[in-house]
């Protein structure tokens, strides 16, 4: 059996899927990583996907955010709110700080299990997706900074600029078009590394779902301004529906995929409201308690047998 962790999008809601993984880690008793094969994370959980891949726990990834979210997502509100029509709401560095204080200059290559991380490539459009050497022709990515690899996947339009790699490349949030990167963990497992498509279980985390609430839109034909406040959210749960169809068709049963994404009153959580990772870190908490006697079957009766030997090696 091959297990794969997919973690979404969501700015500090990261802290969920965080509090969520960290409970159960507890739980079992060692480093949650241990329990997969293959680990897939876009913007907030691509830096997650990052911190387990190095070896961080995932106590340790959510002391990250409840030491630095505060400061990465800080300011005056309303002139943040204000200064987001004219240029990004929030300046990078200190993002750029707290992961630098936490993977220094450590590589992509040195990540002791298969990392996939989606980007965006914003001058061409095309996508951009980070990865460990698990396959003879991935023979560029493993050189880069973990740091590089966790600004670009978080750089979301209006609230960070764009990061401009050192190589030149201008990439935006893998958000732009896998905020849920199920589908993308599932091309990787079947296209890439050759899986079986009946050996594969996914545990794949969201960062929270807002209900969708577009009664206006039914009854009347709305413009820019009345649709502002709610297209963001249309297209995040539309995206992530998708990738769960698209994962569930390429599978040979419903069964192998458990999404965890509790259905939320719409902005309570926003993606920068660091005022609320208390409340995130206890939502965590209560659903990987509900959900611990499942995941104790299909993931965590034994540790994978740890195969992942990188073909290319810094």
């Amino acid at each position: 059996m091959r297990r794969i962790l997919s973690i979404d999008g969501g700015g500090i809601k990261g802290v969920f899927p965080a509090a969520f993984l960290a409970t159960i880690e507890q739980s079992v008793g060692r480093n949650i990583a241990d329990y997969f094969d293959l680990i897939v994370g876009t913007s907030t959980g691509g830096i997650i996907a990052l911190g387990l891949g190095m070896g961080l726990t995932a106590e340790g990834i959510l002391n990250f955010y409840e030491a630095h979210g505060p400061g990465i997502f800080g300011g005056n509100r309303f002139l943040r709110s204000l200064r987001s029509w004219f240029r990004a709401k929030y300046d990078r560095r200190p993002l750029e700080s707290a992961l630098t204080d936490v993977f220094g200059e450590r590589r992509l290559g040195e990540s002791r299990k298969r990392l996939v991380i989606p980007s965006l490539n914003s001058e061409t459009g095309e996508v951009h997706v980070w990865k460990t050497s698990h396959h003879p022709r991935l023979e560029r990515d493993y050189r880069c900074r973990a740091v590089e690899v966790g600004l670009s996947t978080a750089a979301a339009p209006t609230f960070f600029p764009t990061y401009v790699t050192d190589s030149g490349t201008p990439l935006l949030d893998g958000g732009m078009w896998a905020n849920n990167p199920i589908a993308v963990a599932t091309v990787e497992a079947l296209g890439i590394l050759g899986w079986q498509p009946d050996e594969i279980q996914i545990l794949s985390l969201g960062c929270t779902t807002p209900p969708l609430d577009v009664e206006w839109g039914r009854r009347h034909s709305l413009g820019k301004f009345g649709w502002a406040n709610q297209i963001s959210d249309v297209f995040l749960v539309a995206q992530s529906f998708s990738a769960n169809g698209m994962a569930l068709h390429l599978l040979k049963d419903r069964q192998q995929v458990l999404r965890i994404s509790p259905s939320i009153v719409s902005k309570k959580f926003d993606l920068d409201s660091a005022n609320r990772i208390p409340a995130l870190k206890g939502l965590g908490d209560f659903e990987a308690r509900k959900a611990l006697p499942e995941l104790r079957k299909i993931f965590l009766s034994e540790p994978v047998v740890d195969d992942f030997i990188p073909f290319h090696q810094l």
